[in-house]
């Protein structure tokens, strides 16, 4: 089968083995994979970068190699840089497909369903091989297409939870890419307020399209004025931060759009300096957004097939992903 894998900066297509099933995964045909253009495209640029480059900005990679280092000794660790820049990088973490064979322990599908799948294992390949927990049927009223973009909605849903807006409150959404106009719909759709803002016009016209009351052009406009008038003179009660950047200012901008108590939500990427007097007095809770929600990142829940507590963990990653089709 063909894959595609990131290697030595540039993008290829290769000739692999198809997976067999395990116990407690699902082997799926994929029919669309979805492209995430910001987060593949910034893991291009990252491979294009010499390696001492990229080991400053990965410290974790650096930390890896001196651990090989040790216990293999300084040529069999560079045997192993040597083999992981060679075989390269899997890309592609969302997809819909049809259910070719299920594992042992596996229950609630079928050869032949239609589903949706995310995670590390749902790559850019003609078939993949997901755990159980990362995957979700697709009702007949929804296209591959469309199912396709499950995890990027799940990411964006689970950054609405963790804000915990009401009907009515006010809320303002910084960067209208992907991620900031799934947000906006979603938040729109639950009776919220919407604000969006941007340096794209583009991409504000289509924000007002899709449900915001008000946009600001973060390059001509003041974004923190204008949400303190939009907002009676309160501030909002939660921010959720969309957009990419290096520097510190725009997360700066989202506190003190902030009403006392308000949250801002870290979905996106920003300068990490932050002023203490931007969160102290108004005492802003700063939240971070893990992709998916509950079980992203725990082996036992993502690998082992183990589920959390339905009473308990309302919205785990696998319902989030579920939800996000039902919305479709």
């Amino acid at each position: 089968m063909k894959q595609v894998i990131l290697k030595k900066g540039m993008v290829v297509t290769e000739e692999i083995a198809r997976p067999v099933v395990s116990d407690g995964m699902i082997l799926i045909r994929t029919v669309v994979s979805c492209i995430s253009a910001g987060t593949e495209l910034a893991s291009i640029q990252t491979s294009q970068k010499p390696l001492i480059r990229r080991a400053m900005e990965q410290p974790e990679k650096v930390k890896k190699v001196l651990n090989w280092i040790r216990q293999d000794g300084p040529v069999n660790a560079y045997k192993h840089v040597q083999n992981e820049l060679n075989a390269g990088t899997t890309m592609g973490y969302s997809l819909s497909g049809v259910v070719v064979a299920t594992g042992r322990n596996v229950s609630g599908f079928q050869t032949g369903d239609r589903v949706a799948a995310a995670g590390g294992t749902a790559n850019h390949a003609e078939y993949v091989e997901v755990p159980l927990n990362l995957v979700t049927k697709i009702p007949d009223s929804v296209t591959h297409m469309h199912a396709s973009t499950v995890a990027i909605g799940a990411i964006a849903m689970h950054s609405v939870r963790r804000a915990d807006l009401r009907m009515g409150e006010f809320a303002v959404v910084i960067g209208c890419g992907l991620l900031g106009l799934l947000v906006i719909q979603m938040l729109t759709h639950s009776g919220v307020r919407v604000a969006a803002t941007d340096i794209s016009a583009e991409k504000l016209d289509l924000a007002k399209d899709l449900g915001a009351e008000l946009i600001i052009h973060a390059g001509n406009d003041n974004p923190v004025l204008t949400i303190q008038q939009w907002s009676d003179g309160h501030g909002a009660d939660a921010v959720i931060f969309a957009a990419a950047t290096d520097s510190s200012e725009p997360l700066s901008q989202a506190f003190n759009m902030c009403r006392r108590k308000a949250r801002v939500i870290l979905l996106g990427v920003a300068g990490m300096h932050i002023d203490r007097k931007d969160i102290y007095e108004k005492e802003i809770d700063f939240m971070i957004s893990t992709s998916y929600g509950p079980g992203r990142y725990d082996r036992q829940y993502e690998e082992k097939g183990s589920d959390y507590p339905y009473a308990y963990v309302r919205w785990t990653e696998n319902r989030n992903l579920r939800e996000f089709i039902r919305l479709i």
